[in-house]
């Protein structure tokens, strides 16, 4: 890692892109510009389009000491920009190339977790084809594109029905599709900044799963900080997300997703926290998670942007 000699005082802002994710990356750039510029930087956004020769164009006109990237979903969040930013000796926000790409391919970070010890959803990988032929689980279960984020393409196959989620034309995530068992119970998220975790927030949704729409509609879901749990499952949520972050090797700020089963504690299966993945570029958007989390550990919006490119570095 190059160690920066400089300070901070232009900050670039990448934001858009063209993954499925755009108009949240738009909005997350949008606002994280507007804190970093009220924290006193000199703040450039870059609307990425898929042309990489325009970009680095870009930045070296914007002649950044630090990038923040706000790109989220494919090739902004998943080392592609990583990658281009190392070449280029730009210091950048959260995690390096490897580290993304791991976090971002869920079928991988799944291996990597239960290797280590995080408790996950049992689960496999298959073709669409697959799928398409018969149940590779029992239902209920989760259909999850491998490389997305934000819940874009998730879907939960119930007990009883015999729907499938798409059929042959209609999948465009790929020819690999991820299956888990679904878990019931209350889904959570839990920030890290650096090397320690910020604390554990619940979300719960009128809708009944926090898919898009949950997420980012005003009104979609509701966040309770701190999650109202007892005191040894809140501190073992923070633990494991602190710990899923480390065995990716990410840096800077994540947030790992939970859900947590309280009829497996009632029956002796465990403390029923399951880790679902790491979002190594969580949103920084009005009904964004990680700034409340944030918020709630006294830290403001302002505070965490000027953190977040203060300790931005380059694989360089």
């Amino acid at each position: 890692m190059s160690p920066r000699t400089t300070p901070v005082r232009n900050v670039a802002v990448l934001k858009g892109g063209w993954s499925t994710e755009q108009d949240v990356s738009l909005r997350s750039g949008a606002a994280a510009g507007e804190a970093l510029r009220e924290a006193g930087y000199n703040v450039t956004e870059i609307t990425v389009r898929r042309d990489p020769v325009h970009l680095v164009g870009e930045l070296q006109a914007a002649r950044p000491h630090v990038v923040f990237n706000a790109l989220h979903g494919r090739f902004g969040e998943d080392g592609c920009i990583q990658g281009l930013l190392d070449i280029l000796e730009l210091p950048y926000t959260h995690s390096g190339l490897l580290a993304s790409s791991l976090a971002m391919d869920k079928a991988y970070a799944r291996r990597i977790f239960a290797q280590a010890g995080i408790p996950v959803a049992p689960g496999l990988t298959v073709t669409r084809d697959q799928l398409l032929a018969g149940d590779p689980l029992p239902r209920p279960y989760v259909v999850k594109p491998i490389n997305e984020g934000s819940s874009v393409g998730v879907h939960i196959l119930k007990q009883g029905g015999n729907a499938l989620p798409f059929d042959a034309q209609s999948w465009p995530y790929g020819e690999q599709v991820l299956v888990e068992a679904f878990i019931p119970g209350r889904e959570l998220t839990a920030a890290v900044m650096g090397d320690r975790a910020l604390g554990c927030l619940e979300i719960t949704s009128d809708r009944g799963f926090y898919d898009y729409e949950a997420k980012y509609a005003p009104g979609g879901s509701r966040h309770i900080m701190p999650a109202p749990l007892p005191a040894e499952i809140y501190e073992e949520a923070c633990r494991l997300a602190l710990s899923a972050h480390q065995v990716l090797g990410c840096r800077g700020v994540s947030r790992t997703d939970l859900r947590y089963d309280e009829t497996a504690v009632a029956e002796g299966r465990g403390n029923g926290l399951y880790v679902l993945e790491v979002n190594t570029q969580p949103g920084m958007t009005a009904t964004s998670l990680v700034p409340e989390i944030a918020a709630f550990a006294g830290i403001s919006f302002p505070q965490l942007v000027s953190w977040m490119v203060e300790n931005a570095t380059c694989d360089a």
